[in-house]
């Protein structure tokens, strides 16, 4: 019988707090052997990545390990001293973070990071290592390997950056990656490219895998076993299709309820409701002190018209020899008034530029944003004052963008007292009231970023986003790094906002589940073009363009769920 390469035996990880003792794992036992991907499932706070985190020896103090046993390759390494764990940390077991930004160093470039950590476990020479590492950006699909070596973090995409790290995650050929959320900022093709890869180097090379995943399709395509955990206890365990297809705890079945199905349309998401954790939202109450614009007279909210927007790639002293990427080319769409308008399409193909555009963060190189007969190109600074009232942006990333010196009531304030919508004595109240009306608890306001959970934090970004009563609302990937019971409680409070407050949406994702529930239509755009707009509906039974077709064929279809 083949032994376990990793074998974790009734693991408990303590924080001492100055409430007492809080144990966010507590006796996880499961075994990864040879070649298995073994996925981890879970809502926030389950102790998913706590698990990882324990199992590659970077727990932060104070937390530590009090019970149990960790075991690899017939060897345990728990109670190692801390130069040993550094010696096998990367080296025979490596981590891919959920954030590449964090997992990245902005001061090198990505070929000298690569180049570092194979030099470091490998000892190869100079130009043997940057070789290893051109390669390793080539088979993690990372276009023009040799130019992007010598470019910067920052100059990747979020998608693109994911994808160094999980280059750096392989350079030391480890005999297990600990995967923490490693597709979550990834669009559908280049999340089929990189568990592709996984799989490969899992059956090719007998790794074996953690993976931590929100996400119940890269479980149902990619994984053999599944751990399900719920407050810190593993509340079930068994094949995939066991667990997808014939759960046998309570918490699974409500959890597996609350995934997004890709073959039909529902009107809302349900939500867990195991351990009286749902949560209710009064959207409906803020209809009653909305102030209702008057309707537009073409019935079109917003209009692109051939929107251009080109970034430098290589810079010179010379103007003639500047390079130029052109992110978006030549779109054009509209969005109809009360419309949810949706945008996909791969990492990189100019979504989000688009969306940047319209809120005029960035600037255009060509073509004009017509919001309601008006052309925002071209408007005065006051008039932009009056269009930045009327339209707001929820980000991708809640915690970045949100002020972390700052206490959540006055970043829900901010936007209020910048537009002189009420008086000052009248704010504080207002700032409870959106806080309430999005689910949070009383206090809230008092409270920094911080001290709140990835879904707590979103539920903080939509109230300051309706806080000025806009008329248009960005939505950039908001539920992309959040489990799928956040994810249904943030869709659904999108959903109220749209059907009580009547506001038109441009909602982007690279989730196709969740856009075909959330979409009237859907617009696919690919190397900076728009390739095709349809009802929504259209396109996920008969799309026109190949390219569209293409995507909904990588999209998880998680055959084992019961509909």
């Amino acid at each position: 019988m083949t032994e376990a390469i990793l074998s974790i035996r009734n693991l408990t990880v303590e924080i001492p707090t100055r409430h007492g003792i809080f144990k966010p794992v507590q006796g996880i036992s499961y075994d990864i052997f040879p070649g298995e991907i073994r996925g981890v499932v879970g809502e926030s706070g389950a102790g998913k990545s706590m698990t990882g985190n324990a199992v590659i020896g970077l727990l932060d103090s104070p937390a530590h390990i009090t019970e149990g046993e960790i075991w690899l390759n017939g060897r345990r390494i728990d109670n190692l001293p801390a130069e040993e764990k550094r010696k096998i940390r990367g080296k025979e077991i490596s981590m891919i973070f959920q954030d590449p930004l964090t997992s990245l160093n902005p001061l090198f470039t990505v070929g000298e990071q690569l180049v570092e950590t194979i030099q470091l476990h490998l000892g190869l020479s100079a130009s043997d290592a940057k070789k290893r590492a051109i390669e390793l950006l080539e088979a993690v699909s990372i276009p023009n390997p040799e130019d992007r070596f010598d470019q910067y973090p920052h100059q990747f995409s979020g998608g693109m950056r994911q994808r160094v790290v999980i280059a750096l995650a392989l350079c030391s050929e480890p005999s297990v990656i600990v995967a923490d959320e490693p597709t979550t900022a990834l669009d559908v093709s280049i999340q089929a490219q990189v568990l592709d890869l996984i799989k490969q180097l899992a059956r090719d090379r007998k790794i074996g895998v953690i993976l931590v995943t929100h996400d119940m399709g890269v479980i149902a395509d990619t994984t053999e076993q599944v751990t399900v955990m719920y407050a810190g206890q593993v509340v079930e365990n068994g094949t995939t299709d066991q667990v997808l297809g014939a759960p046998e705890h309570e918490y699974t079945k409500s959890l597996i309820s609350a995934v997004p199905r890709p073959q039909k349309k529902i009107h809302r998401f349900p939500q867990v409701s195991y351990g009286g954790r749902e949560t209710v939202f009064k959207i409906e109450d803020l209809a009653r002190n909305w102030t209702r614009s008057a309707p537009t007279q073409s019935g079109k909210m917003l209009e692109v018209r051939g929107l251009t927007k080109k970034f430098v790639e290589k810079s010179s002293l010379i103007p003639s020899r500047t390079k130029y990427f052109t992110a978006v080319d030549d779109v054009s769409f509209d969005i109809k008034e009360g419309e949810v308008f949706g945008i996909v399409g791969e990492s990189g193909s100019g979504k989000s530029t688009v969306a940047r555009m319209i809120a005029t963060l960035y600037p255009t190189d060509g073509g004009e944003v017509v919001f309601d007969g008006d052309t925002v190109t071209t408007m005065t600074k006051e008039q932009l004052a009056t269009y930045r009232r009327q339209i707001q942006m929820i980000f991708q990333d809640p915690f970045s963008s949100l002020n972390p010196r700052m206490k959540v009531g006055d970043i829900v304030a901010e936007p209020l007292v910048h537009h002189k919508i009420l008086p000052k004595g009248q704010t504080e109240g207002r700032v409870k009231e959106l806080l309430d009306k999005v689910g949070l608890a009383k206090g809230a306001d008092m409270k920094y970023p911080h001290e709140f959970s990835g879904g707590q934090r979103q539920r903080i970004s939509i109230a300051r986003a309706i806080a000025t009563q806009p008329r248009f609302l960005i939505c950039d990937e908001p539920t992309s790094a959040l489990d799928v019971s956040i994810q249904a409680q943030i869709l659904n409070i999108l959903k109220d906002l749209q059907e009580h407050l009547g506001l038109t949406m441009l909602f982007i994702s690279h989730d196709l589940p969740v856009v075909r529930q959330m979409c009237d239509r859907v617009g696919v755009m690919k190397n900076g073009k728009m390739i095709e707009i349809s009802e929504s509906e259209k396109l996920f039974t008969a799309p026109d363009h190949p390219y569209t077709s293409e995507l909904l064929s990588l999209m998880p279809h998680l055959a084992q769920l019961n509909d």
